[in-house]
């Protein structure tokens, strides 16, 4: 599809916003980890890599798993004092289902169609678009770092091995679909195991058979004590309440055979400054209270996997002067949560502060029609060019 699109690959090559997404947006990149036949990153980092290089980027590709890769691309001093990331993911979720061309790259009605336009491509484009202006005429002090990654739809290897291999910068945007919104706050989620066994026994056989499917339904009811009490708790002010909700439920053999085994699996949406060991101890009391009462209930409860809730203070050198570029452009610049987790929350756990900002809205990624506002593409690119230059000519 690309090979068919000259025009586009050469507006791409000069910078525009639009015609980068459109290209990219024509490269398949699925995730393999979430579709069998997805094609991963290999082709579009390539792609990426080369428009760096030829930018004079000095570019590095990696690989943090077989067959998935990175790129990363530095602008400006050799050895900086200062570093602005710039971050975006390669890879996209699957395309099953979709009613439109998922690489058809079509522009209609100012909006850009296909699988990734707005989960992030669209961010990828203003940050390779902004590197390219910056590229033109260099920082004069520090270095804004391309950082491009793998895997962030299924298991976040792409991040993960930039931040264990040393990648540092003194402030980050992600460019996760957020309207132009400044999102400095972004909650987290902890998935939970509720394992529950029974007593296998013929339908008839109350006096033998244990439900476990039953008493998964009795937890199920009594953790509305639990949610009430979330929803009484002081409000996040950029994010709201704390949240959770059951993801899947599994259990039972046939109508008449009392179950021997339910697998019940929650999601708890966490906010910052949580901790983990007292969100598994607010589900486990309720589960000890519930055993106490009935002595035939037989669970266990565990945690699968974390990823935490992570902020950047409101009143932050980054927050603000993002803030201001927005403004200069006349852009607008609300200050809102992302309710989402993303990877700035790698970033800001290892100390290096990050917020989300890009083009797109969340509603709409992953979407069967997905797509992006062309708009808010050019808007995310000039701004992107404009803070990094004021960030880095900042002494803190």
């Amino acid at each position: 599809m690309l090979k068919e699109m000259p025009n586009v690959l050469t507006k791409a090559m000069q910078g525009d916003a639009v015609s980068l997404a459109q290209a990219l947006v024509a490269t398949p990149s699925v995730n393999p980890g979430l579709e069998n036949t997805g094609s991963g990153e290999k082709e579009i980092a390539s792609l990426v890599a080369g428009w760096l290089e030829e930018w004079g980027a000095s570019v590095q590709v990696s690989e943090p798993a077989p067959d998935r890769y990175n790129v990363l691309g530095y602008i400006g001093e050799e050895s900086p004092e200062k570093i602005l990331l710039l971050n975006g993911h390669l890879d996209t979720v699957g395309v099953e289902g979709m009613t439109i061309d998922p690489f058809g790259a079509q522009l209609e009605g100012g909006k850009l169609r296909g699988r990734g336009s707005c989960d992030m491509k669209g961010g990828v484009a203003a940050i390779l678009s902004a590197a390219f202006f910056l590229a033109q005429n260099k920082p004069e002090h520090g270095a804004v770092c391309v950082a491009l990654t793998a895997d962030e739809e299924h298991a976040s290897l792409g991040m993960q091995g930039l931040l264990e291999n040393g990648l540092w910068a003194d402030g980050a945007i992600v460019c996760e679909p957020t309207n132009l919104a400044i999102m400095p706050s972004h909650k987290g989620f902890m998935w939970l195991e509720v394992l529950f066994t029974g007593n296998a026994a013929h339908g008839s056989r109350p006096d033998v058979g244990v439900d476990a499917v039953e008493h998964a339904g009795q937890y199920l009811s009594r953790l509305t004590e639990l949610r009430e009490s979330l929803e009484s708790r002081k409000r996040h002010p950029l994010l709201g309440h704390a949240s959770f909700h059951a993801g899947t439920i599994k259990g039972g053999s046939a109508p008449s055979v009392y179950p021997a085994v339910c697998k019940l699996l929650l999601e708890r949406r966490t906010l910052p400054g949580e901790e983990h060991n007292a969100v598994m101890k607010e589900f486990q009391s309720i589960l000890q209270s519930m055993k106490e009462e009935n002595p035939e209930i037989n669970a266990t409860l565990r945690e699968t996997l974390i990823r935490s809730a992570t902020e950047v203070e409101s009143s932050s050198t980054l927050v603000e002067g993002l803030g201001e570029a927005c403004r200069l452009l006349k852009t607008g610049a609300p200050i809102e949560g992302m309710t989402a987790w993303v990877e700035a929350s790698f970033l800001n756990e290892a100390g290096i502060p990050a917020v989300c900002f890009g083009p797109g809205s969340i509603g709409q990624a992953h979407s069967d029609d997905e797509w992006v506002d062309t708009r808010e593409i050019e808007q995310c690119a000039r701004v992107l060019e404009v803070f990094a230059r004021d960030f880095l000519e900042r002494k803190n």
